[in-house]
């Protein structure tokens, strides 16, 4: 078992796979502020853009987990120290390939779950955005869309790929939300301090919170920018292999 000790140094005391995973994010990131116009380059290329939409390759289903926005160093920061605080431990419980395989699951298992939130919603979304535009109820706005697409006409089609095609989300926090739920599984009574709560709180209580607080946001569309659905999608993914594990017996140990 993994004592936290290391006479490398803490850098050194990070596991590789962890360690890995945060150069790789941590120098995409880089690379994206640092060279003019990439970044726009690289979102096209590998971040996951919505089934359908010219723009959307199956490999983006992977890539997009190591894309962060460059004007939110937030974001970067709060999901790359997640994965040290929290994927460095796991790491040395689960081991190397275990919690690699884990990570990447969930990652793709959040790719999966906003592709169909988007299948499901894109159309609502479409026809509320332009019926304010013009004045209209959403229902009548509806039948306007529903009459074009199925006439044919071009202008309307084409709108509407321009639609799907501004579709696209980032990140790694689908992997990192089931990273969270990971270190709760396997430690649930761990207590730990959020900034600005000064008692200590349970790790299964803490993302049982982060859970609900993602499933209302989804629910409500606050903060419309951020894939909500997805964080969960990466958690629900993450839950099956986590019960899987512990049926076996494999939760403890390599």
């Amino acid at each position: 078992m993994y004592n936290g000790s290391s006479s490398g140094g803490w850098w050194n005391s990070i596991p590789p796979v962890t360690k890995n995973l945060i150069l790789i994010n941590l120098i995409i990131w880089l690379a994206e502020i640092l060279v003019p116009g990439f970044s726009n380059t690289l979102v096209d290329l590998l971040g996951l853009h919505m089934f359908g939409s010219s723009h959307f390759n199956p490999a983006q289903i992977f890539t997009y987990m190591f894309m962060h926005d460059p004007h939110s160093p937030a974001h970067i920061l709060f999901n790359m120290f997640s994965l040290w605080m929290f994927g460095r431990i796991l790491e040395h419980v689960w081991g190397a390939k275990r919690f690699l395989m884990f990570y990447l699951v969930c990652g793709i298992g959040a790719a999966l779950v906003q592709e169909g939130v988007w299948e499901l919603t894109w159309k609502s979304e479409y026809v509320d955005g332009i019926a304010k535009l013009n004045g209209l109820t959403s229902g009548h706005m509806k039948a306007i869309v529903d009459a074009a697409v199925a006439s044919g006409d071009a202008k309307w089609i084409e709108a509407i790929a321009d639609f799907k095609s501004m579709m696209v989300t980032i990140g790694a926090s689908g992997a990192i939300y089931g990273i969270l739920l990971g270190f709760a599984f396997t430690f649930p009574d761990m207590p730990l301090y959020l900034f600005f709560i000064p008692v200590p709180i349970k790790a299964k209580y803490m993302v049982i919170g982060y859970g609900v607080i993602e499933f209302f946001l989804g629910v409500s569309g606050s903060m419309s920018t951020v894939a909500h659905f997805a964080h969960l999608g990466g958690m629900l993914f993450g839950i099956f292999i986590l019960l899987y594990w512990k049926k076996k017996g494999m939760l403890h140990r390599y």
